[in-house]
């Protein structure tokens, strides 16, 4: 689980939770703080306010390219620019080539990391709900007809109730601002979030730890499936192996 974080940082990162700046994670723990706190709560909606005010109170005025040169060159920015030589031009040639192939690897890499702490977030805000789930059913001819109209495409939903791992129900998380859908399974005391996302291609699974929870991404065909929970991996592999090997029908 999460750390809590000391009392004496939560009145500071409420600045940082209010601008965007945290990670969904924290962003998440410093809500809870601030439901039990009512000086917290306070600090908000004076930081808030006061926000508000700024932004309605002083417009926005773009300073003139005067005076944007005036700075520049007080400042030693403004330099004289060379005329391009045939070397400059092969080495800047190069240079694009290197950081688009470097940009692709650097987009892809940090999106992954990205979607994992949002799953392990969703899963967080679920288990902290008075429920995990929006439908509660075990029984799968149920829960998949519910994400129709709420979601692009409803989900593969299997019963692997034989396996150890019933299904109790379903809900829709957002990842990147799209709702996805996300069913729910438990093994003994544990809940396991399983959110099935669009993908590009197949995918072995990876395996993750975060905020104490594994992670487990796997992808089949045109879906990409992040499975979260406290389980220990081996019983989250177990789980993935069964839900793949699975007969929807």
């Amino acid at each position: 689980m999460i750390a809590p974080l000391p009392r004496s940082d939560n009145s500071l990162l409420v600045h940082g939770y209010l601008d965007g700046e945290l990670d969904p994670a924290h962003a998440l723990e410093i809500e809870r703080a601030i439901a039990a706190d009512p000086a917290l709560a306070a600090e908000r909606d004076s930081s808030q306010a006061l926000s508000n005010l700024i932004r309605d109170r002083l417009g926005h005025e773009r300073a003139s390219s005067e005076l944007r040169s005036r700075i520049e060159s007080a400042a030693g920015l403004r330099r004289v620019r060379p005329r391009p030589t045939w070397g400059m031009l092969a080495a800047a040639s190069v240079l694009v080539a290197v950081m688009a192939s470097s940009t692709t690897w650097l987009t892809l890499r940090p999106l992954q990391t990205e979607t994992a702490e949002m799953v392990v977030a969703d899963h967080l805000r679920a288990l902290m709900a008075p429920q995990p789930t929006d439908v509660s059913s075990t029984d799968r001819h149920t829960v998949k007809p519910w994400f129709n109209g709420r979601v692009a495409q409803a989900p593969k939903v299997v019963d692997l109730t034989r396996e150890g791992f019933p299904l109790i129900g379903g809900r829709v998380d957002v990842i990147g601002r799209v709702p996805v859908p996300t069913l729910v399974y438990r093994h003994n005391q544990h809940l396991i979030s399983l959110t099935a996302v669009p993908a590009t291609g197949v995918k072995s699974p990876t395996r993750r730890t975060i905020a104490g929870f594994n992670v487990l991404d796997w992808s089949d065909s045109s879906v990409h499936y992040w499975a979260a929970s406290d389980l220990g991996s081996t019983d989250l592999d177990s789980f993935a192996k069964a839900f793949r090997e699975a007969d929807p029908e």
